[in-house]
């Protein structure tokens, strides 16, 4: 099966005041295949929303390209001009951004702000086509009597119901990749499941899907892909099950450990001692060995090279050095 999305080698960072660039995501490399879905999961800061973006082509105006590509449907994102990027994004490839509650705008009506992707993309179409597809995109993201709701504002509606606004928007064109950042943040779980219900059946109706999370649950539920981030680094990726029964690498473990269950015995929870480090602490080598439990010297010179250590399975990490070396 072709691959919709590929990182290949990609690295980015930011430019200060003084002009220094500094490194944020490295090496970073996978793809997803048509009709999956892939979960990027990491600590707050660890490049996640930085990597969606830059697929997107909406990086801040002080990101600098430092290496790599982005291939979308076999181009090379990087390389578009504005004009080619502007009619892939909202069509063929669209996203799902975060904060619901502040990304509408709230003098412009419902309908006008899910339409407007349809007009843009699609000028042949009429007033009344845009309406009927606005409406039958509210349905089917569970907004009931969309008849009505498109022409009410953002402040008619709850932040559950701004969270199915925002994916009818993104899904209203068919893209070919749905990029969902964080898609359940500030929403009870009730309403978190609802949404996740949505993001599979449009998965399987959509196309592909990159879930940008920090929730391990939600991974859980939607993707059959995982990639595990730290410090701009993919440390680790392999299918849902490899990652999930068998994590290799010491900061996935320390993830997957700390997350409760039914069956946790009475006390503290365990946790990864120490901090992720900002892009102006990172250190030569291994960018988690400072709160590694396995830390060896090498690890403090140099980074880890991706090794196979199964099927469809990949760790960046010097306690498996003598494995298969990997194509990340």
């Amino acid at each position: 099966m072709a691959n919709v999305v590929e990182f290949k080698n990609y690295s980015m960072g930011f430019r200060d005041d003084d002009g220094a660039v500094s490194n944020l995501l490295d090496g970073i490399s996978f793809s997803i295949e048509e009709g999956k879905a892939l979960g990027v999961v990491g600590e707050s800061g660890c490049g996640k929303s930085m990597t969606s973006l830059s697929l997107m082509r909406l990086l801040p105006d002080a990101a600098v390209v430092q290496g790599g590509e982005i291939l979308f449907e076999g181009k090379d994102v990087l390389k578009l001009s504005d004009k080619e990027m502007q009619t892939i994004r909202g069509d063929r490839l669209s996203m799902i951004f975060q904060e619901p509650m502040t990304a509408l705008n709230p003098v412009i009506t419902i309908g006008s702000q899910i339409g407007e992707c349809l007009v843009l993309h699609h000028p042949e179409l009429s007033k009344e086509e845009v309406r009927s597809r606005v409406i039958d995109a509210l349905d089917s993201v569970g907004i009931s009597n969309p008849e009505r709701r498109l022409d009410q504002y953002p402040h008619e509606f709850s932040g559950g119901m701004r969270q199915r606004v925002m994916i009818a928007m993104a899904i209203i064109n068919h893209p070919a990749l749905l990029i969902a950042d964080e898609p359940t943040t500030a929403l009870d779980v009730t309403i978190q499941a609802q949404i996740l219900d949505i993001m599979k059946r449009l998965k399987g109706e959509s196309g592909s899907l990159l879930m940008i999370t920090h929730n391990l649950g939600i991974v859980a539920e939607v993707c059959e892909e995982v990639v595990v981030m730290y410090a701009g680094r993919a440390i680790e990726r392999g299918t849902l099950a490899a990652i999930f029964d068998n994590p290799m690498h010491p900061y996935t473990r320390g993830l997957m450990a700390s997350i409760p269950t039914m069956h946790s015995d009475k006390g503290p929870l365990p946790t990864i001692p120490g901090t992720v480090p900002t892009v102006y602490d990172f250190k030569p080598g291994c960018r988690f060995a400072d709160r590694c439990p396995h830390c060896k010297d090498i690890c403090t010179r140099e980074a880890p090279q991706y090794r196979w250590v199964g099927d469809d399975h990949i760790v960046a990490c010097w306690l498996y050095e003598g494995e298969g070396d990997g194509n990340a």
